[in-house]
């Protein structure tokens, strides 16, 4: 249910609270449209703060709306509603050395800092930390390395120079009681210190969470994937789903879209001759819109593998939209490979691939071969053939009169380069040789490169 009223305001003012939570939960993933923003709000209004378990629920009902949501945010509440830790045992939580049997505080503080800290009012010192944070902007740390910066501006902003100063002070003072003070708030300046990071950490995972991955993902997308260290290779994966899924969406959109067509005015007259011509009944043109049929050649050779994964991972990915997908590998000679893809998951299927025909030393023109007297037939003027290799033959005869025949009976054929373009033709490339037959050229090295060129291929067929 939704905590709603009869008309569209929002019955009081949102808190602050409110609206810094609201800022946490989109950054950490949460979808939460400005209509559930006024939802919230009338939730707290209705519950308010003082029950967390009841603010927890209600909260809950308005802005998750699935279980991979509903896991998000119990641990952005969980998070963000967190007390802060200064009570409970140790120094603040119980009578202090040179305390009065009464429990009394020693008294020759002078700085505001030193007097909270022999007070131990740990109420106050809470909300004395909380607000040495918010005038300190920690709710704008978005880096792990800003954690000691953002921790000394908050104790600079309570205090610190002036308490480090008395500290000395009484340590220069030689006397006991000035001693004994010295230790105490020292001991008690580093429960706070452990506090403030403490604070500063909760923000850093509150507040940086949704920047910091958007930042990593970006860097991902257009990172050459040849160096993508193997601890984000799961993080990839995730990120070609996602790509894709949005890919697909957007095509059927737009099929769908397609589908429906343009009022064919002709036969809506004809249709309706019987009632004068009046149109009761409507007749819509319709367009076949044909999904993409794709022959992808993938060299598997060591210097190209990972970008091979990557395209095959991407290609499988959008399965839903493409009506017949079929893939091979080659390094010295080449195979389909389309029948593993399909039975096996496809990150395991990947390495049953490598396993079988990968890492060897690259000869196109074998692989051109093998392609022509097995699978050249299936090659139509619907087909578009994507070739996916640094076109290095190892000095070995390129076939390019085959490539010409590809390109004489398919639809399209792209060439996508790992390399920089600035390499090709050197050494042993043979690069400039086949590009006069192919329909596109390009280098493609990021996943922000296969979106590109999967967009092209789908934007193709409308």
């Amino acid at each position: 249910m939704k905590f709603t009223t009869s008309d569209n305001t929002i019955p009081a003012t949102a808190s602050e609270p409110l609206r810094r939570f609201l800022q946490v939960a989109r950054g950490a993933g949460l979808r939460v449209s400005a209509a559930e923003g006024i939802d919230a709000a009338r939730a707290v209004d209705v519950v308010g703060y003082t029950e967390r378990a009841v603010l927890k629920q209600a909260l809950g009902l308005v802005l998750a709306k699935t279980p991979d949501e509903k896991a998000l945010y119990d641990e952005t509440f969980d998070l963000f509603f967190k007390h802060e830790a200064l009570a409970g045992d140790g120094p603040f939580g119980e009578a202090a050395p040179g305390a009065d049997e009464d429990g009394a505080q020693p008294q020759g503080g002078e700085s505001a800092l030193a007097l909270l800290l022999l007070s131990d009012n740990r109420g106050e010192l809470a909300t004395a930390v909380e607000s040495a944070g918010r005038e300190s902007g920690v709710q704008n740390i978005r880096f792990f390395t800003q954690k000691n910066l953002y921790t000394r501006r908050i104790l600079t902003r309570m205090g610190l120079r002036e308490l480090e100063d008395e500290m000395e002070k009484l340590r220069e003072s030689g006397t006991p009681e000035g001693m004994d003070n010295a230790a105490l708030l020292q001991d008690r300046l580093d429960t706070l210190r452990a506090s403030v990071r403490d604070l500063v950490e909760r923000n850093l995972l509150l507040y940086a969470r949704g920047d910091t991955e958007a930042f990593r993902e970006q860097l991902l997308k257009n990172a050459r994937l040849t160096n993508i260290d193997r601890r984000d290779l799961e993080r990839m994966r995730v990120l070609v789903r996602e790509m894709t899924k949005k890919l697909a969406t957007r095509y059927a959109k737009t099929r769908r879209r397609r589908l429906r067509g343009q009022l064919d005015v002709r036969r809506t007259l004809r249709k309706n001759m019987g009632w004068g011509g009046v149109p009761f009944i409507t007749v819509w043109k319709q367009k076949r819109i044909e999904k993409p049929r794709v022959m992808v050649l993938c060299d598997v050779s060591g210097s190209v593998a990972a970008m091979a994964q990557f395209l095959l991972m991407f290609l499988y990915a959008l399965n839903e939209v493409m009506a017949d997908l079929r893939a091979f590998a080659y390094s010295g000679s080449l195979i389909e490979v389309s029948e593993i893809l399909e039975k096996e998951p496809v990150e395991q299927a990947i390495v049953s691939i490598m396993q079988r025909i990968g890492y060897g030393s690259s000869n196109y023109g074998n692989s051109l071969v093998d392609f022509e007297e097995g699978w050249m037939p299936f090659v139509t003027n619907k087909t578009t053939v994507i070739i996916l290799g640094d076109a290095r033959g190892n000095n070995n005869d390129p076939r390019t009169d085959i490539l010409a025949r590809i390109s004489q009976r398919a639809k399209r054929l792209i060439w996508l380069n790992p390399e920089y373009p600035a390499l090709w033709g050197t050494g042993d490339s043979d690069m400039p040789r086949y590009a006069p037959y192919c329909n596109l050229v390009t280098e493609c090295s990021t996943l922000r490169h296969l979106d590109r060129v999967i967009s092209d291929i789908l934007e193709s067929t409308r």
